[in-house]
């Protein structure tokens, strides 16, 4: 699992830091926790091109329910 997660790690680092921040926080935070197709979908995810990424961020383009996720902040508190 730490190989796998180092992985991740290294593809959460993308050409723009406020996609680094993005990604990285939702794998901290909320990766883990997924369902396991929420997991997939973030590893497709991530081979998409920065522009691509950038731009369902900004809402420029429709994007897949997962950006929804991870631009939505921390989980709430119980």
């Amino acid at each position: 699992m730490a190989s796998e997660e180092g992985r991740l790690r290294w593809r959460c680092r993308r050409g723009m830091k406020e996609l680094d921040i993005l990604l990285s926080r939702y794998l901290d935070e909320r990766f883990y926790a997924a369902p396991p197709t929420e997991q997939e979908a973030f590893r497709g995810l991530l081979e998409c091109p920065d522009p691509e990424i950038y731009a369902y961020c900004l809402g420029q383009e429709r994007p897949p329910e997962l950006i929804e996720r991870i631009t939505a902040g921390p989980p709430a508190k119980r």
